[in-house]
């Protein structure tokens, strides 16, 4: 992974992502790297391609509808 340097932040903004982080239970470090994270959404050709890894992964397997495991479960 690589290191991102943000120089000359207004210490007011700081103060506000502190508190933005604290609301959501994170450091200020994961806070900011969330926000980077949502500002930077995978292209179409990144989801196909994560798509197609899972594809491959799981191969033919096929798996329950969890909506009827639900409701056996509720229907004990």
């Amino acid at each position: 992974m690589a290191d991102v340097l943000v120089r000359n932040v207004e210490k007011s903004i700081i103060e506000r992502l502190k508190r933005r982080a604290r609301l959501h239970g994170r450091s200020l470090q994961r806070e900011l790297k969330q926000i980077l994270e949502d500002a930077a959404p995978v292209t179409d050709e990144e989801a196909r391609r994560i798509a197609e890894a899972w594809r491959r992964r799981f191969g033919d397997r096929t798996f329950s509808d969890s909506a009827d495991l639900i409701r056996a479960d509720r229907d004990r």
